[in-house]
């Protein structure tokens, strides 16, 4: 099976025709959609009918399930979440803030993939930042001053029952499961500027929100490094734009990139299944 690879012409994406996904894959074929995967960081497979048994035997292709805290599972299927919104729903849009997924577990999860089932006719783009372009191209006196350190990672912004998505979200009529805890304050250190254990390549991990501070330092100067790199790795240089359409999968990879959800689909339903790849 040839792939058909149609790079987005922006900072990282590409678009992939000519592959089944309902069916199960040869050996060949998933060794050159994990190339592909590398290359372009997130990938897009449009009209894809798949089922919940078809998203989990392609997510373990790439490695184990990850674990998805803090959000319930849909029923019958513990490794997928509904990432879900109703077309009368008024709580703020999920993740519609740079992060990478999980990095505040020990292990941090390889990649995601989100299939997209119900997707409105307008809005609800989904964005990326190219975190080895934003290294490349870091000033040298910012990448002076992030240089060894280590970030404090943490849910408690989140999902703690003070955070985001934690007691007061409640009353928003959200139709996400999310289940907060005081298992979100746990903290975890990540260096800051990671090899990628895959490419080899350099690349920031992590962003404000997840990241809550520098080992070492004082809270004060903590966020003010912090503020000057979200500033930096966010530009619109590094970004890639992802359009949905119904049937489509989209797979992307942690190690490398930042991405945040948008809105602008007022009165209209939105549901994607996700799964989350674990660390090799």
């Amino acid at each position: 099976m040839t792939l058909e690879i149609i790079p987005s012409g922006q900072a990282c994406g590409a678009e992939i025709r000519g592959v089944d996904l309902t069916a199960p894959l040869d050996a060949e074929t998933i060794a050159d959609i994990r190339a592909a995967w590398l290359d372009y960081q997130v990938l897009s497979f449009p009209d894809q009918e798949m089922s919940d048994a078809d998203l989990e035997r392609f997510t373990l292709y790439f490695g184990p399930f990850g674990d998805d805290p803090f959000i319930a599972p849909i029923p019958g299927h513990e490794h997928i979440i509904a990432v879900q919104r109703a077309a009368d729903e008024t709580a703020p849009i999920f993740a519609e803030s740079w992060h990478t997924d999980w990095s505040f577990q020990p292990e941090p999860p390889s990649g995601t993939c989100l299939f997209g089932i119900t997707i409105p006719p307008q809005g609800g783009d989904t964005l990326f930042a190219n975190q080895y372009l934003a290294l490349e191209q870091m000033p040298a006196d910012l990448r002076e001053k992030l240089e060894g350190q280590k970030a404090i990672h943490s849910a408690k912004n989140a999902y703690a029952p003070g955070g985001m998505y934690g007691d007061s979200d409640k009353a928003n009529g959200r139709s996400m499961t999310i289940i907060a805890s005081p298992e979100a304050e746990a903290v975890h250190l990540h260096d800051i500027i990671r090899v990628h254990p895959e490419t080899g390549r350099e690349s920031i991990f992590g962003t404000a929100g997840y990241i809550t501070g520098f080992d070492g330092m004082t809270p004060e100067d903590g966020w003010e490094l912090l503020t000057e790199l979200y500033r930096w790795q966010t530009r619109p240089e590094f970004q890639y734009r992802q359009s949905w359409q119904e049937n489509m999968l989209v797979m992307w990879d942690n190690r490398c990139l930042l991405h945040m959800a948008t809105g602008g689909y007022p009165g209209h339903d939105r549901l994607l299944h996700r799964t989350t790849i674990g660390a090799a």
